[in-house]
């Protein structure tokens, strides 16, 4: 089963924001229960290998809920489930370093890290289209649209209940 879905957020809202080393629009984030629809693209210079994914992405604090590639991954900050309903197959593991590319509230809150990497191609108040540069060679292009913001709702939505899931499923708790 696949245990990574793309690294889903980068952004910027306008040139004058570029100056300040701000993102007006990924600032907004904490406090608000965010949702998109993401595009995700890698890169490598003289290769002709392009990986491309999208999805959905729900998330608030550090829990997040990735919908993409055929998987459903939630995590609650602590735990992260790994569903492949088409497989009927649930891996379930502890959250102990999660980097970018499989949570994407981290990179919201330490999105100014990678500031240097960064390439602004679009923006706008729904929408964001960065690349960032990984190493020489290797690119990734964060486009997310329909981008809205709503009110915390707590994280009783990120996590699954394995005994919920019908007896066919195969069920690997990693914890």
């Amino acid at each position: 089963m696949k245990r990574r879905i793309g690294l889903i957020v980068c952004g910027l809202c306008c040139l004058s924001a570029w100056a300040q080393d701000s993102i007006p629009l990924l600032d907004k984030v904490p406090g608000h229960r965010v949702r998109f629809h993401y595009t995700y693209s890698l890169s490598q210079k003289g290769s002709a290998f392009k990986a491309v994914t999208d999805g959905d992405v729900t998330l608030e604090e550090n829990a997040y809920i990735l919908q993409g590639l055929g998987l459903e991954v939630t995590s609650n900050g602590v735990t992260r489930w790994s569903r492949d309903p088409q497989a009927r197959e649930l891996v379930i593991e502890s959250v102990e370093k999660e980097d970018v590319f499989t949570n994407p509230a981290l990179f919201i809150g330490s999105y100014k890290q990678y500031w240097d990497k960064m390439q602004v191609n679009a923006s706008g108040a729904a929408y964001l289209d960065v690349t960032l540069t990984l190493d020489a060679d290797t690119k990734a292009r964060f486009l997310l649209t329909d981008i809205v913001f709503g009110e915390p709702q707590g994280k009783s939505d990120f996590s699954v209940d394995e005994k919920s899931l019908s007896s066919d499923y195969v069920i690997t708790d990693l914890r």
